[in-house]
């Protein structure tokens, strides 16, 4: 071919896991975004309020709940990896482990609320446990969502007569990922800034 190389543009039209997804990834970094900046404009009103709000915090389940999410992150991004291989049940195993690390933020993220819970400090207790609730009880609603997405791909890689368009593996480790960075942004705003 005159010895030049042919490019793929099609990738650049269809990232891993389709444009679709993208498209809901991004729609999520915005609602998040703003939701976090309503947050830092909220906390300038009353900055003790907010620093002794997050003092009530444990800092604690925050930090295991970063690794737990961390580390379901990695095997997800290895079951991709594996299916691509064409190791499909190296790749079950990788979204099972995946999902272990799902399962254990939800009941950290649980034993978590039911203190707060016990103590009050409810959704209405003040603006930053108003920012608190909606924010982390947001994401947990995606972390479920994304268990559930997890599980679907679990069942279709374990299926040995058909496996999986690698496509929907990848859209479902775009959403879990994105889970994953919401995590990360959320953790240090209430746990650790303010």
């Amino acid at each position: 071919m005159n010895g030049q190389t042919t490019v793929d543009y099609r990738n650049f039209f269809y990232p891993p896991g389709g444009i679709l997804i993208w498209i809901i990834i991004l729609v999520e970094w915005i609602t998040f975004g703003a939701a976090l900046m309503a947050l830092a404009i909220s906390s300038r009103e009353n900055p003790e309020l907010y620093h002794r709000s997050r003092m009530l915090l444990n800092p604690v389940y925050g930090t295991v709940n970063t690794l737990f999410l961390l580390t379901a992150g990695y095997f997800m991004a290895l079951g991709v990896h594996r299916a691509k291989e064409g190791l499909w049940q190296a790749a079950a195993r990788a979204v099972a482990w995946a999902m272990a690390g799902g399962l254990l933020f939800v009941v950290l993220k649980s034993i978590e609320y039911y203190e707060k819970i016990q103590h009050g400090f409810t959704v209405g207790y003040n603006k930053f446990f108003t920012f608190y609730w909606l924010l982390t009880g947001f994401h947990l609603v995606h972390v479920l969502v994304g268990l559930g997405i997890l599980f679907f791909l679990y069942l279709a890689l374990r299926r040995k007569e058909k496996h999986p368009d690698i496509l929907n593996l990848e859209a479902g480790a775009a959403f879990w990922h994105m889970v994953d960075l919401i995590w990360l942004m959320l953790f240090p705003m209430l746990y650790l800034i303010f």
